[in-house]
C-alpha cells in the first residue's frame, strides 16, 4: 500500500513537470527514463526539491482550465492570454492571473509567476516567461538606491521611484541551473530569505526587461544566438519584447545598444547602411548621447559617413589596399543601380545577405521540391510545380505576390486545390536549375515568390547566383564571404583607420564613427500621451478622463513648474464627480505609483479656483492637463535628485551618463576620465585634480 501511495505522488510530479520539457510524449516514469529528453529548465535532481521550487497549483485560472501553454509567437497580443484594456498597472495585474504562482520562489513582498509558452511544436520546443513582482517596501531604504540608474543614464532622473519594478525573464538554462545551485547550497542556511533574489540578479538571460508602476520601464539585455542562445534569435526575442510592450500599454522604454554581430558594433554597422541603429527596426531612437553628444550632433554623423563618395575612397585606398578596390568592384557588378556613396554599398550588402539562403539551404532541400504524401498523385504534383516556376520566370526574376502567381496558373491548372497545396510546399526548394523563394513581405504582410538562377553553382550548394541584367558577367558570393567584405570593409574604414583616413575629407570618419559609438541609449515612446479615446484605463461607469501631476507644497510653484514634472497620470472620473472626488483619486493613483507619495495629501489645483462640491465636467475639458499641490507627511523631498555629486565634464555632459567618471579631491566636480585622458584600461588615481584646481594651485604657488 505504501509502495503504491509513492507511485502515485511520483507520477503526480513528472506530470506536473512534463510542462517544462519540450518533450510532452512521456507519460509514465519508465518512458521518461528510456528517451533522451532534456529539459529546457535545469532543475536540482531531487524530485522533492523540484516540485518545492516549482508548485504548479497556485493559480485559480490555471485550476479552472488546466495546465496552460501559450503560444510563443502571439504572446502579449489582445486576447493573449488577456484583453489589455486597461492602464499599465491594470494590465500587468490581469496578465498575471493567468501565470502560475511561483509560491517557493517568493519572500517578503517578491512575488513570481510563470508561463509556458511553445516556440514551436516539431520540433518540440519551450522556454518559460518568469514575471516577478519586485515591492520597495521589501528591502530596507538604507540598502537600497533612491533612484534607478538606468533611469538617470536616459535622462529620467527627475521620475520619483517607484512602489514596484516588474522583472520581465526568459532564463537561460545556465542562469536558472545557477539560481538553483545557489538555493541548493543555501537550503540549510539559517536566513531562509537567502538566494530569493537570484533570478532577477544573475546575468545571462535571454531576456530580462523591467518596468517601474509608472509604465516606464529598461529592456536590461537581449542574448541571441549570436550571445549563445540556442533557442531564440534576437529578432524572435524582440519582436516578443515589442509585443509585450504594446499589450501591456508601457509608456516609454529605453535601452543601452551594446549589440554586436562578429565582433562588429550593430549601432555602427546599421547607422551607417540604414541611418538608424539594429533595434530601430522596432521603432527605437536616439534617448541619450554620452559624452555630452546630443541628437543633431548624431544625425550629422551619420549623415557625415553615409555620404563618403565611394570613387574618391576608392581611388585613395587603392593605392595602399587592393582588396577594398576588390570589393567594390564585387559589389557595383552585383547590384542593379550604380552605388555612388559608403551608405549605398553597406545597405546594399546588409539587403542582400538578409536574400542569400542559410549555407546548408541548398544542401538540405529536395530536388523533387514538393512532399508526395498528398491526396494528388506525384505526377499531378510536379505538373503543377512546372507551371508555377513557368509563371514566375515570366515576372524575370522579380517578387510576386501569391494571388499572382495562383491567378497565372489557374489558367492551366484548374484544382484550386493542388495549386494552393503546391504554394504551400514551395519556399526555399529547388526546381531543376532554379531555387524557389518565398517570404513575407513586411509592407503588405502577404506572401511573395521570386526564382532565382542557381544553374551555375549547384550541385556545390555553396552560393547564390545573382544576375544582373546591366552587367555582362555573372557573379556568386557565399553568405559566408559576403560576411567577411562586411567585416573587412567595416575595421578598415570604419574602425581602425590608417593614418591614409586621417587627412582631408575622409578626416570626419574617425570623429563621426566615435560620436555614433557613443550613442548607446535609445527610447521608444509606446504611448506618447496617455489616450482620450474610447474607455481604455475607464471602468465602473467611469467615462471622464484628465492628465494629472503633481508638484510639492514646500517648492516654489513657478520654479518647480519650471523643472521637470512627474509624469502625467490617466485619472477617470464619474460624469458626475466634485473637485473633492477629483482630488481622492489623484492621491489614489500617486499613492499606488510613487514609493514618496504614500502618504501624500492633494491641497490645492495650479492655476483652478473651484470649491470641492464644484462639478468637474464643465469647469474643466476632458483630456485637460491639470497640476496638483499638496503636501507629504514624510517630509521627504519629492525630487531630491539622483546623483550624489555635481557632474561638469569638458564634453559638455551636466548628468552622469553611465560612462566612468572621477571627481576632482578640491572642488568634487565629476568628469569623464576619457575626458581628462585617463585610459580606461587604466586604473582611476588616488589623487585628481581638476585643471581648473590645477590652475588655481600653480597661480596660487607663484604669489610672493
Amino acid at each position: 500500500m505504501e509502495g503504491f501511495m509513492f507511485f502515485k505522488q511520483f507520477m503526480q510530479i513528472v506530470n506536473h513537470l512534463q510542462i517544462y520539457f519540450p518533450s510532452t510524449t512521456c507519460v509514465n516514469p519508465s518512458s521518461c527514463i528510456s528517451k533522451d529528453v532534456t529539459p529546457y529548465l535545469c532543475f536540482p535532481t531531487s524530485f522533492k526539491k523540484m516540485s518545492s521550487y516549482l508548485d504548479l497549483g497556485g493559480c485559480r485560472k490555471r485550476r479552472r482550465g488546466g495546465e496552460r501553454v501559450f503560444k510563443f509567437k502571439t504572446f502579449g497580443e489582445n486576447g493573449c492570454p488577456v484583453e489589455f484594456d486597461g492602464s499599465f498597472r491594470d494590465n500587468v495585474k490581469a496578465i498575471v492571473e493567468y501565470g502560475h504562482l511561483e509560491i517557493n520562489l517568493c519572500s517578503n513582498g517578491v512575488f513570481s509567476w510563470s508561463f509556458q509558452l511553445e516556440v514551436h511544436r516539431h520540433p518540440p520546443l519551450h522556454v518559460v516567461l518568469f514575471i516577478v513582482e519586485e515591492q520597495i517596501q521589501a528591502s530596507s531604504l538604507s540598502s537600497i538606491n533612491l533612484h534607478c540608474k538606468h533611469c538617470q543614464y536616459v535622462g529620467w532622473g527627475h521620475h520619483m521611484m517607484c512602489n514596484k519594478k516588474y522583472h520581465f525573464l526568459l532564463p537561460s538554462k545556465d542562469t536558472v541551473a545557477a539560481c538553483f545551485n545557489c538555493d541548493e547550497t543555501s537550503f540549510d542556511d539559517p536566513n531562509p530569505e537567502k538566494g530569493k533574489f537570484n533570478l532577477v540578479e544573475l546575468k545571462g538571460h535571454i531576456m530580462h526587461g523591467v518596468f517601474h508602476s509608472n509604465g516606464f520601464g529598461h529592456l536590461l539585455c537581449v542574448n541571441g544566438m549570436e550571445m549563445g542562445s540556442d533557442q531564440l534569435a534576437g529578432y524572435q526575442i524582440m519582436e516578443f519584447w515589442d509585443r509585450l510592450c504594446t499589450g501591456l500599454q508601457a509608456r516609454k522604454v529605453s535601452l543601452n545598444d551594446t549589440s554586436k554581430k562578429r565582433g562588429m558594433e550593430l549601432r555602427l554597422l546599421y547607422g551607417v547602411a540604414y541611418g538608424h541603429p539594429w533595434f530601430g527596426r522596432w521603432g527605437y531612437k536616439f534617448g541619450r548621447g554620452c559624452y555630452g553628444v546630443n541628437q543633431p550632433i548624431y544625425q550629422k554623423a551619420i549623415e557625415a559617413i553615409q555620404g563618403i563618395p565611394l570613387c574618391l575612397l576608392n581611388h585613395h585606398l587603392s593605392i595602399s589596399n587592393n582588396d577594398i578596390s576588390v570589393i567594390f568592384s564585387r559589389y557595383q557588378a552585383l547590384s542593379d543601380h550604380s552605388m555612388v556613396t559608403l551608405g549605398d554599398l553597406f545597405h546594399f550588402m546588409l539587403e542582400l545577405r538578409s536574400r542569400l539562403p542559410k549555407e546548408n539551404s541548398i544542401d538540405s532541400c529536395n530536388p523533387s521540391t514538393v512532399e508526395t504524401n498528398c491526396r494528388w498523385s506525384p505526377k499531378r504534383v510536379e505538373a503543377a510545380t512546372r507551371v508555377i516556376v513557368e509563371a514566375l520566370k515570366k515576372a524575370e526574376f522579380r517578387w510576386v505576390s501569391r494571388q499572382e502567381v495562383r491567378d497565372a496558373a489557374r489558367a492551366y491548372i484548374g484544382d484550386t486545390g493542388l495549386l494552393d497545396f503546391v504554394l504551400k510546399s514551395l519556399g526555399n526548394h529547388i526546381v531543376g536549375n532554379y531555387l524557389v523563394r518565398r517570404c513575407l513581405n513586411p509592407v503588405t504582410k502577404v506572401l511573395e515568390y521570386c526564382l532565382e538562377d542557381i544553374s551555375t553553382v549547384f550541385p556545390n550548394s555553396e552560393a547564390l547566383i545573382i544576375n544582373n541584367s546591366k552587367a555582362k558577367p555573372r557573379c556568386k558570393i557565399t553568405k559566408v564571404q559576403l560576411m567577411k567584405d562586411i567585416a573587412y570593409l567595416y575595421r578598415h574604414i570604419l574602425k581602425d583607420q590608417k593614418a591614409t583616413l586621417s587627412t582631408g575629407v575622409f578626416s570626419a570618419i574617425p570623429m563621426a564613427t566615435r560620436i555614433i559609438l557613443d550613442t548607446k541609449f535609445l527610447v521608444k515612446e509606446y504611448t506618447e500621451e496617455l489616450s482620450m479615446k474610447g474607455n481604455s484605463n475607464c471602468s465602473n461607469g467611469k467615462t471622464f478622463k484628465l492628465l494629472c501631476t503633481v508638484i510639492s507644497r514646500s517648492d516654489e510653484i513657478d520654479e518647480a513648474l519650471m523643472k521637470p514634472l512627474p509624469p502625467y497620470e490617466c485619472v477617470c472620473l464619474k460624469e458626475n464627480a466634485t473637485f473633492d472626488e477629483l482630488k481622492q483619486e489623484v492621491e489614489k493613483n500617486f499613492r499606488e505609483v510613487y514609493w514618496r507619495l504614500r502618504n501624500f495629501v492633494v491641497e490645492t489645483i495650479v492655476n483652478l479656483s473651484v470649491k470641492g462640491s464644484d462639478l468637474v465636467m464643465g469647469s474643466v475639458e476632458m483630456g485637460q492637463k491639470l497640476v496638483f499641490i499638496g503636501s507629504n507627511e514624510d517630509q521627504i523631498g519629492m525630487d531630491d535628485g539622483g546623483g550624489s555629486g555635481i557632474v561638469d565634464c569638458l564634453c559638455g555632459a551636466k548628468e552622469d551618463d553611465g560612462e566612468r567618471l572621477i571627481s576632482c579631491d578640491i572642488c568634487e566636480v565629476w568628469q569623464h576620465t576619457r575626458c581628462v585622458r585617463i585610459p580606461n584600461n587604466e586604473e582611476i588615481p588616488h589623487v585628481f585634480l581638476c585643471k581648473q584646481c590645477e590652475e588655481k594651485i600653480v597661480f596660487l604657488s607663484s604669489l610672493p
